[in-house]
């Protein structure tokens, strides 16, 4: 028996498969109400490519990201192979069951790449591919070959800005064994796709360095193309518009027939031609596309194995190929009904009750079919899931600078990772940072003149091979560690992405540090998702943050970042507001990016800690006197789990400041004011409104599972307080990010912060503006707490 025949009967299986999943889901499952919308359509269109790669041209070494929409078809083949089970198969969409869209956390059927947000499993294969030529060049892979990065993408999905921002940084950096399969189907969720689109991605592709091959016609109609007639034939499929082609494919044979007969049939060959078919024959020949004919797949897929050059295959097909559905304009929500399904079966030869049996639509033997596919490379390795040790953290990082000195956080991260930069570190080997266009800016540049920037090939810096003076050396290197990036925060979280899962991918671990302006972060907040959804470990660095930018204006200074960092899955935020707290928060960083990962969040804290994940630092330009104080093992506890007291309430205290980052030296300065006209005032310096509100949060839930003792940290550090006493929260970002605090324990609390876009001018007149300095503070806290006026209080601009 020839591989061919064993593929050709592994997609018929796999097809039937993944359709029968779909349809379980919609009309069998009971107590569920599931549209799955266009799966059925585009695991049909993907089914003959998939088998092919996993069937034959794939290596264990190589990484998918699958079309979003083809989950149920790579279900089906990971099944078929023994990766995936009947059970989780049998409850696709439900509750644990198999998911609507690959996810690496969540899937047991070795997902690579997590997708669903369109266009970024496709920018992720090409950073992961220049992730897996850093770590190659740095001699980490110790034997193991380089794998192809590939990545099967809709036709529609090409319109995502993203992937063209990754072909940028690509072609800049030398991308290689890369692949894109695009599954041309020609039709979106609304529309059918343009004419032409294929000449224009074809152009673009090629203008960045890559080869394109077009898969337009399978082997069926290549042949019928070289009868009398044929050429008539090619020449009015290429010429047929996408709207025509998807119609007459949904209307079936004879409407192909009666078509082809009423524009080309008056020449005496192609008549001919097309008259020696049956109605069921031409359907075949028709829908005969590149992208469905296993041949010439095969052939395609083998002849780009022999380099390493970035590749896009333009794969044309049907979306809905095989189905009742294929063709039609409104197949991306399109669901086959029982009618449907029950034609389907019988045209399948399934018998009823063995629906779910891997080889149930097989006419060959099973154990043949088992024997193949326990020899096809992808699945030689079974679950190629790799792993890294952990790379060893000192128990603590440099502290710069000197106590009653101005420093700013940005200038301290900077200079800690100098400090590290010039040790022959574990830790400093494995850090590598990335920045879209503001190294220097977000002071990286001590750490990238000790360290340099990688590329492949070695390049000189020209200033300084011309002598001409300058603070950075900018050589590229094989060895260097620092990843420079166009101006495109997009890029960034996908590359933090790639980099944060190298110990998974490569078995490599690194250590990724990105930096970017805090404000920016909204234009990548879809990318920050994805890299946190795919469980990747990294440290995000937004700085300046805030209005203490001031000078800049509203375009540089950012209002509802802290939100994100609270709300974001996956990523511990921390705002830090003095040096020896991010030293101590950036020990900890190192540390918590490399944890397990494996099983859910301890419920006790709800912080992570066991499981891991990644941080976020928002730091500042704001330059602050730096406190002088030994940093207690118990002092960095509590700046790890979020907060401390910078003076502590006493037992009578009336109103308590709690502030997060560089708002302390107004925090500071009120505190002072207000002990002059009320008692035992506290201040506590928040250095994470995300961990105290998640603790809290989980030990609320512990509570009601019946853990009565359970504490969070802001709830130990509160409980003191009487009910009485006021809080008065300040930061610079929305207010929102610490109003919260007042539930813990029903105290009133006037939040302060930043709600509207800023202005330029100096920080003192912005937080005047925005109600923000010492005098809006004891404003404040003369509404939250009893007792005669404040006397330091003016009156409010």
């Amino acid at each position: 028996m020839t591989k061919l025949a064993y593929l050709n009967e592994i997609e018929r299986c796999a097809s039937w498969l993944a359709a029968w999943t779909i349809h379980h889901a919609n009309h069998v499952r009971e107590g569920d109400e599931i549209k799955v919308g266009g799966h059925q359509a585009s695991s049909a269109s993907l089914s003959t490519i998939m088998t092919a790669l996993y069937g034959s041209v794939l290596r264990p070494q190589d990484r998918v990201a699958v079309k979003p929409h083809a989950a149920p078809i790579f279900h089906a083949l990971q099944y078929l192979a023994g990766n995936q089970t009947r059970e989780k198969l049998m409850n696709f969409r439900g509750y644990k069951g198999a998911q609507s869209y690959p996810s690496r956390t969540k899937d047991i059927d070795d997902v690579d790449f997590s997708t669903g947000s369109v266009g970024l499993g496709v920018a992720q294969t090409l950073f992961s591919s220049l992730v897996q030529d850093y770590v190659s060049a740095h001699g980490w892979m110790k034997g193991r070959p380089e794998g192809r990065m590939i990545s099967l993408i809709g036709d529609a999905e090409m319109d995502e800005g993203n992937i063209y921002e990754a072909l940028i940084e690509g072609w800049k950096h030398g991308l290689r064994n890369c692949w894109w399969i695009v599954d041309y189907n020609r039709q979106s969720l609304d529309a059918v796709i343009r004419e032409g689109l294929w000449q224009r991605f074809e152009q673009i592709f090629r203008n960045f360095g890559w080869d394109v091959m077009i898969l337009r016609h399978g082997a069926q109609q290549e042949a019928a193309f070289t009868e009398p007639g044929g050429e008539k034939l090619r020449e009015w499929i290429e010429r047929c518009p996408n709207q025509l082609y998807a119609v007459l494919t949904f209307q079936g044979g004879a409407a192909w027939r009666k078509r082809l007969l009423d524009e080309i049939g008056d020449q005496g060959p192609v008549a001919a031609l097309i008259e020696r078919r049956s109605d069921d024959a031409m359907q075949a020949l028709m829908t005969n596309l590149g992208g469905h004919d296993m041949p010439s797949l095969l052939e395609a897929f083998e002849a780009a194995s022999s380099h390493d050059r970035p590749v896009c295959f333009i794969c044309y097909t049907i979306k809905g190929y095989g189905l009742p559905l294929a063709g039609h304009k409104d197949n991306h929500a399109g669901q086959m009904t029982p009618a449907h399904m029950e034609g389907f079966r019988r045209q399948m030869a399934v018998k009823p009750g063995e629906e779910w049996d891997k080889w149930a639509a097989a006419t060959l033997p099973e154990a043949e079919l088992d024997a193949f596919l326990a020899k096809v490379p992808f699945f030689g390795e079974g679950r190629r899931r790799l792993s890294a040790p952990s790379v060893p953290v000192p128990a603590t990082l440099p502290l710069p600078g000197q106590p009653g000195k101005p420093l700013s956080t940005q200038m301290g991260f900077g200079q800690i990772l100098t400090d590290i930069a010039r040790e022959q570190s574990p830790l400093a080997e494995r850090i590598v940072t990335t920045s879209p266009d503001v190294t220097v800016s977000t002071n990286l540049g001590g750490w990238v003149n000790r360290r340099g920037l990688f590329a492949r090939e070695t390049m000189a810096d020209t200033f300084k091979a011309e002598r001409i003076p300058s603070t950075y050396s900018w050589e590229f290197g094989p060895k260097g560690q620092h990843l420079e990036l166009g101006i495109a925060e997009s890029n960034l979280m996908i590359m933090l992405g790639a980099l944060g899962l190298s110990h998974s991918i490569n078995g490599v671990r690194l250590l990724p540090i990105g930096t970017v302006y805090d404000p920016f972060i909204y234009r990548s907040a879809d990318q920050l998702n994805y890299a946190c959804y795919q469980d990747a470990r990294f440290m995000l660095v937004a700085t300046p943050s805030g209005v203490t930018l001031a000078p800049e204006g509203g375009a540089h200074q950012s209002i509802g970042t802290p939100l994100i960092g609270m709300a974001q899955d996956g990523l511990c935020a921390f705002e830090p507001a003095f040096v020896d707290e991010l030293s101590v928060i950036m020990r900890f960083a190192f540390d918590y990016m490399q944890r397990n990962g494996e099983g859910d969040p301890d419920e006790t804290t709800w912080l992570r800690d066991q499981t891991g994940g990644s941080v976020y630092l928002r730091l500042s330009t704001r330059l602050l006197e730096q406190p002088l104080r030994d940093m207690r093992p118990d002092l960095a506890r509590d700046i790890v789990n979020g907060a401390y007291w910078l003076r502590p309430p006493g037992p009578n205290a009336s109103v308590v400041i709690a502030y997060q980052g560089v708002v302390a030296p107004e925090a500071i300065a009120a505190t002072g004011l207000l002990a002059e006209d009320r008692r035992d005032v506290g201040l506590m310096a928040i250095t994470s409104a995300d961990r105290l509100n998640a603790g809290w949060q989980a030990a609320e839930r512990a509570r009601q599972r019946g853990m009565t003792g359970a504490l969070s940290h802001v709830e130990r550090m509160l409980a003191p307080l009487s009910r009485d006493c006021g809080i008065v929260t300040a930061i610079d970002g929305h207010p929102a990010t610490l109003a919260w605090i007042g539930g813990v324990n029903g105290h009133r609390v006037k939040a302060l912060g930043v709600e509207h876009f800023g202005q330029t001018g100096t920080i003192a007149d912005l937080y005047r503006h925005h109600g923000l300095d010492t005098n809006a503070i004891v404003h404040a806290a003369q509404a939250v707490s009893a007792g005669p006026a404040i006397r330091y209080r003016k009156a409010l601009p």
